[in-house]
């Protein structure tokens, strides 16, 4: 149920999607979530931690590589439980209403009832030897950080690199020198025109993709003011109409955000030039795409370099009792020092929240390790916009609401179509928001 197969938006429930891990690539689509302890325990000591995730059997190789670790250096046991995906929310949720939280866990998203539990991970987060893209931090209002994240996913740019070559177009391979949307859709169009690729471009039908695309171009999307009313900006509308603009069946294929096309299967057919998605394509392409060669360039930039990057997970570390709460706050530092976490993201596939990093993942595949080595250069760069969604979920979340549906799909499905312009149906989504997660309180 990850990267291979199933989306880890199935898993995490938070629209966005991972790398699958590396040691799984080839059977990760098979497994089932499945649990690699028994019972829950909480509430440990300095010397027993228990520590909740919830993962297919194989992504779970870098934690436990680190646990066995920290008992070897630290003499400190620490449990790792693996719980079922469909029920670990609501697991943690009793878990807290019986006073029986874990010490430390990789949550999906936060919960009222219990994030006023949380250890404050601030001092952490700003250890300058960490580190840690603050961007993509959880806080609450009063700046306490309740969860840093154990990896980020983005937004990546694909290209089917057997046809710019045949089309004797060249492309950016530097983060430092990429390219704009412009520039990036006449290279796609040129290339489509003289190989006979059928599309320029297909583009997941994702909010969160569209979002990245905005942000490139100097907007905010569909953002809230600090009394939580939303709004679009004018450089959000231009980018919105443009987009649409480009759904006219030969730079992109409207049947994927009008009915719901499969935009990876066009692109993995080779008769598609590009491909708009999520970095965990990566594994997958790495093992499926045979017929032609592929390769990740940098994301566009019109003017901002940005993505909309989410959390893989998000650690947490749970305030049950002094010695356990301080043991617990000792692991995750110990954790995020760049040593220990290298490792976590080289075994699990990661792509790392800490800068500075130099991971060696074990891919056979050279058009892989490009791809992470270029995601790993472009992530710093990002402007703080690519966290605004990320972080506005946890927000929402400490105050009980969700977007429980994003009308972004179905309102620009409906003026790709014809049916409304690209204004009225940023209008609606407007609307959607505000009716949804709307509001101060």
């Amino acid at each position: 149920m990850t990267r291979v197969g199933v989306r880890r938006s199935r898993r995490l429930g938070r629209g966005m999607s991972r790398l699958v891990p590396l040691a799984a690539v080839a059977t990760a689509g098979a497994l089932l979530l499945s649990a690699c302890g028994s019972g829950s325990g909480s509430g440990g000591n300095s010397k027993s931690l228990t520590f909740w995730i919830s993962t297919v059997p194989g992504q779970d190789a870098g934690w436990k590589k680190l646990v066995t670790q920290y008992k070897k250096e630290e003499g400190v046991s620490v449990k790792l439980v693996n719980i079922p995906y469909d029920g670990y929310t609501t697991k943690l949720h009793n878990a807290a209403q019986a006073n029986s939280l874990p010490d430390v866990a990789a949550v999906p998203s936060l919960d009222p009832i219990w994030s006023g539990k949380l250890i404050d991970l601030k001092s952490i987060s700003e250890n300058k030897t960490n580190k840690i893209n603050t961007n993509f931090i959880a806080k609450d209002d009063s700046g306490k950080v309740l969860a840093i994240p154990s990896d980020v996913t983005a937004s990546g740019l694909y290209i089917n690199k057997s046809l710019f070559e045949r089309a004797g177009v060249a492309f950016p391979t530097s983060p430092q020198k990429t390219w704009t949307w412009t520039d990036f859709i006449k290279a796609a169009n040129t290339v489509r025109e003289k190989t006979g690729a059928k599309y320029s471009l297909t583009f997941d039908q994702s909010p969160s993709r569209l979002r990245a695309m905005v942000y490139e171009m100097g907007g905010k999307y569909v953002h809230a003011d600090d009394s939580g009313k939303f709004s679009v900006d004018d450089a959000t509308k231009k980018a919105v109409k443009t987009f649409v603009g480009w759904n006219d069946d030969k730079t992109m294929p409207k049947s994927v955000w009008t009915s719901g096309a499969d935009p990876s299967a066009m692109f993995q057919s080779g008769d598609v030039v590009a491909y708009w998605s999520g970095v965990w394509q990566v594994a997958s392409f790495a093992e499926s795409i045979k017929k032609f060669d592929w390769a990740s360039v940098p994301t566009p930039a019109q003017p901002v370099q940005a993505s909309d990057v989410n959390s893989g997970g998000m650690m947490v570390g749970f305030n049950n009792n002094g010695a356990a709460a301080t043991a617990a706050k000792k692991f995750l530092n110990w954790v995020y020092d760049p040593k220990q976490y290298t490792q976590l993201v080289e075994s699990s596939g990661f792509l790392p929240v800490e800068s500075g990093l130099n991971p060696k993942y074990p891919f056979t595949s050279a058009a892989a390790q490009a791809a992470f080595k270029l995601y790993n250069q472009e992530i710093p760069l990002y402007a703080p916009i690519s966290g605004y969604f990320n972080n506005a979920q946890t927000q929402w979340a400490l105050k009980g609401k969700s977007l429980t549906e994003d009308p972004t799909k179905t309102e620009l499905g409906k003026a790709i179509n014809g049916q409304q312009s690209s204004d009225k149906a940023l209008e609606n989504i407007v609307a959607g928001y505000n009716q949804q997660v709307g509001g101060a309180s």
